[in-house]
């Protein structure tokens, strides 16, 4: 299998594991409204590793979404185009307003680069070029996104073109787009793009360095993404996300007046969303999960601990939500056992789901029994118990018999009477 469908494989598996962990947040999707410093007309901020929305508002409502567009065009690139491809830019030819990298007709770049370009300049001509190098055309590629849409359950998703230029038919909502960010930061170039100030791009005619157009990314070290966007209808848009002790948001404001605006109440949803979650300690490594007995040891136990430690983050305090159970632990163990082989496996879960499975290591090595040990342990064993019963049982059986064949047959006096 080629670098590019194991990169697809990987990525497929883990939209359809995030794409779970969002289903399965349909009830916390009723979650409060968001706070009145987030001033948005729709907002939601969301809580990645389950898919918890901890505020919404508004965020089913379609509307323009500008460049928040090239988040899909982004995803459809990253699944189907090899990085250290290249494509000839196409004749597109861009307003003065518009975001640009400066593409020539012709002018051949890295599929890389004009993912850099698109997600940090938000490029018209990158995403333009990228569209007619991955389908053909734009209007093959715009119905690629849709079916991707589709796909993915973004049901109040629709594309119009790949660029996020005001178009009818091209829209999305708050609760959509956020499922789109997720899904975009499990591939790992994307994520490390959106969390980058500036890029360079070094391939095409010419060196290229361009600051991010996300002003959170460059000012806040915990903000990490992800996208800006606007146009008149849309309004100044942003997903923005962020990691601070372990846990990582995704946000969402459409609809904002300005980029200050935008920014201070992405940077509000964010900061309100972190002190909803906590992070905990699932499964500590090394700690004893349970005792297994160890045949021939009289009684023995053997510690099997934690292989490594799992933490979780949970809405704060629903520390109940995430349990554990044991699994393929055997009844009994014999030596010779080193320490640290696998003899079962914890699984934690939250929700009632399956989140992570841990070995469990035997915590010392266990010899194999001797001869005397085997002895002992069978005479003090239930077996031996058994057959001391039944030779007892046998004694006392034979004991009575013989008793009853030493006595003389008849009555007392009956053979005297008869003489």
């Amino acid at each position: 299998m080629s670098a590019l469908r194991r990169g697809r494989t990987l990525l497929a598996a883990l939209v359809l594991v995030m794409a779970a962990a969002l289903a399965g947040a349909g009830p916390a999707s009723a979650a409060q409204d968001c706070p009145d410093s987030a001033v948005a007309p729709s907002a939601i901020v969301l809580e990645v590793s389950t898919g918890t929305v901890a505020c919404e508002r508004d965020a089913d409502s379609q509307r323009s979404i500008a460049s928040l567009t090239k988040l899909m065009t982004a995803l459809i690139t990253l699944e189907r185009a090899d990085l250290d491809a290249t494509m000839p830019a196409a004749r597109y030819f861009p307003a003065a307003i518009e975001s640009k990298i400066g593409l020539t007709p012709g002018e051949r770049m890295r599929v890389d680069d004009l993912l850099r370009g698109l997600l940090a300049e938000s490029a018209n001509d990158a995403a333009v070029t990228l569209a007619q190098g991955v389908a053909g055309s734009r209007r093959a590629f715009v119905r690629a996104m849709n079916e991707r849409a589709a796909e993915l359950g973004l049901d109040g998703t629709h594309y119009a073109n790949p660029v996020g230029l005001d178009e009818a038919g091209n829209h999305s909502t708050a609760r959509d787009l956020a499922r789109l960010a997720v899904m975009l930061r499990t591939h790992p170039f994307a994520r490390r793009t959106v969390d980058s100030p500036s890029v360079t791009l070094r391939s095409g005619a010419r060196v290229r360095t361009f600051a991010s157009r996300n002003l959170l990314v460059r000012r806040i070290a915990w903000v990490n993404g992800v996208k800006t966007g606007h146009t008149r209808q849309a309004g100044y848009v942003l997903v923005g996300s962020g990691r601070r002790e372990g846990k990582q948001l995704v946000s969402v404001v459409l609809g904002t007046p300005s980029v200050a605006a935008r920014d201070a109440a992405t940077e509000s949803l964010l900061q309100w969303g972190f002190k909803q979650f906590q992070r905990i300690r699932a499964v500590q490594e090394g700690t004893e999960m349970a005792r297994v007995p160890i045949r021939h040891r009289g009684g023995a136990a053997l510690a099997l601990v934690a292989g490594r430690t799992v933490r979780r983050v949970v809405p704060r305090g629903r520390r109940g939500d995430v349990t554990t159970r044991l699994a393929e632990v055997p009844d009994e163990v014999a030596g010779p056992i080193p320490a640290g082989r696998r003899l079962g496996t914890v699984e934690v879960l939250q929700g009632g789901r399956r989140v992570a499975r841990v070995p469990l290591l035997a915590a010392a090595s266990v010899p194999e029994a001797g001869l005397a040990q085997r002895t002992k342990s069978w005479f003090t064993g239930p077996l031996a118990i058994v057959v001391l019963f039944a030779v007892l049982g046998g004694t006392v059986l034979a004991g009575r018999r013989l008793r009853r064949g030493l006595r003389p047959s008849g009555r007392p006096g009956e053979e005297a009477r008869a003489a």
